[in-house]
């Protein structure tokens, strides 16, 4: 991808989230503190520097993306309000904006319902697959 369009990708994930990464002082208090630390590519003060330094190509094709639940325990954690959640879900945002309409119908989620799926992982994914 051309440096101009992770720069124009990088300006609309920052105008969707809100978030100022020059804030973060890359401490992992954030990271610390996520329960989904283990399965995630890329932590969640990652994706801030991530976000911060326009390396999105890889951010763009990671599974992390989809395995933040979502939780904001991040947001709470973080010692200047840096908030990486919302920054998560705007680089989702931007990944399923370019996939196109919707991928997930009320109807398809009986089928890929488990038994020991809690309801928050039915919504998170709902929330995530839906925009």
């Amino acid at each position: 991808m051309l440096q101009s369009e992770l720069l124009k990708i990088k300006e609309e994930i920052l105008s969707v989230s809100g978030v100022n990464p020059l804030r973060c002082m890359q401490c992992g208090k954030c990271s610390g503190t996520c329960p989904n630390y283990d399965e995630m590519e890329y932590h969640p003060n990652q994706f801030v520097r991530m976000v911060e330094t326009a390396e999105l190509e890889p951010l763009l094709a990671s599974t992390s993306l989809y395995k933040c639940l979502s939780c904001m325990a991040c947001i709470e954690r973080c010692p200047r309000q840096v908030e990486p959640a919302r920054l998560v879900e705007a680089v989702r945002l931007v990944v399923e904006r370019q996939r196109g309409p919707q991928h997930l119908e009320a109807e398809d989620i009986p089928s890929r319902l488990d038994g020991d799926m809690p309801q928050q992982a039915v919504v998170s994914a709902f929330r995530k697959y839906r925009k």
